[in-house]
């Protein structure tokens, strides 16, 4: 789905999405884009921050009240601060306007890489210690048998983790690993998702470190 308020880009962007063999929806208005996700269950969903009736990033916080779909959002902001807002209320990926087609294909198909392999792969359960249970193909976690609320990108990132305990993952090796390709701003993306992370780990009660920063380069697994 596409949710774009200026018909050129809007009209890119459908394109690219067809061409990759999906149905594609489009509108430029936050509140029809809420109500389209929820009749639809799209797989992807392209979010601008800038729309006539709603910020960008309330439309994202309300469609991961029910939506596990991936959002891209691409926006025309370069402020750090909205970069930083997009991805804490949920988006999996962020990109820049001007962009073009080959880059958004890029992205787009590295994240549908994932999608793809979540439906057809079984949902397999992973004990990732700490009283931490993944469903990675089903993107669900819980903790202590609770539902655990992370999105899609931070149940892969979390079982990436969890896959090398103990050991050190560079930034380039997680964006390698969980975003499948080499993104722009590889770092940045990882750390926000590491802090949404540690953040939604501490509200759910635990008192565990979780994921330790090492000497500003990596990151390493400790459920201890």
């Amino acid at each position: 789905m596409v949710v774009e308020d200026d018909p050129d880009i809007s009209a890119t962007l459908v394109m690219v999405l067809e061409r990759t063999g999906l149905e594609v929806h489009a509108t430029d208005r936050g509140e029809r884009a809420v109500e389209l996700v929820r009749e639809l269950s799209p797989d992807l969903v392209t979010l601008d921050l800038t729309l006539p009736d709603m910020d960008g990033t309330e439309v994202c916080r309300r469609l991961r009240e029910f939506s596990d779909a991936f959002i891209m959002m691409i926006t025309g902001r370069s402020d750090e601060i909205d970069r930083l807002i997009g991805l804490e209320v949920g988006a999996d990926d962020y990109m820049a306007k001007p962009f073009s087609a080959q880059e958004v294909r890029a992205r787009v198909a590295a994240l549908l890489r994932r999608a793809r392999s979540a439906v057809e792969a079984p949902p397999l359960s992973m004990d990732a210690g700490g009283g931490l249970t993944l469903l990675p193909s089903a993107h669900t976690a819980t903790l202590d048998g609770a539902p655990l609320p992370l999105t899609p990108a931070e149940v892969d990132l979390m079982a990436a983790f969890a896959s090398r305990p103990g050991e050190t993952w560079t930034r380039g090796e997680l964006v390698r690993t969980v975003w499948q390709g080499e993104f722009i701003e590889s770092d940045f993306l990882v750390d926000v998702h590491v802090g949404n992370l540690r953040r939604k780990l501490r509200r759910a009660g635990s008192k565990r470190s979780w994921i330790r920063t090492v000497d500003g380069s990596g990151y390493v697994y400790d459920p201890s």
